[in-house]
């Protein structure tokens, strides 16, 4: 035998009333079962626990996310030290006759370089997953 159930009249706004019957459709279940489930969750004495829960599963996926970021960074900025401190120790000065056809030179070159980043970063693939790739390629 189930337990006595008594019955309640509630007026719900229209906008709750669709997204009550939106969700109990989507779950396959009656909207009584749907609002049962909702009461029980909200005055439940672990609802709070359950809520703390959810929200440190949260922030600890946001940690992992900060960690991966960083990651990223340390690699960007290592690897642009590397680059920097070997084109500083390989490459000789100019002489100054050659300097400002040099300076013509590296201003063309430059615009070309931020062209073809935009271009990459609006369409290509990033760095980091071609040489995923490459690495996966040597494996």
């Amino acid at each position: 035998m189930t337990a006595a159930r008594i019955k309640y009249t509630v007026r719900l706004p229209a906008d709750l009333t669709r997204r009550l019957a939106e969700h109990a459709r989507s779950k396959r279940a009656s909207q009584t079962a749907t609002v049962e489930a909702a009461l029980e969750s909200f005055l439940s004495p672990d609802g709070a626990e359950r809520l703390e829960a959810a929200l440190a599963r949260r922030l600890d996926h946001i940690g992992r996310q900060l960690d991966r970021h960083g990651w990223n960074i340390e690699l960007s900025n290592e690897t642009l030290a590397l680059f920097v401190r070997h084109w500083l120790t390989s490459t000789m000065p100019l002489p100054d006759t050659a300097l400002k056809s040099a300076q013509a030179k590296g201003k063309e070159r430059w615009e070309g370089f931020v062209e073809a980043l935009s271009r990459r970063m609006e369409l290509g693939p990033r760095l980091g997953r071609e040489v995923s790739h490459d690495i996966q390629e040597r494996e």
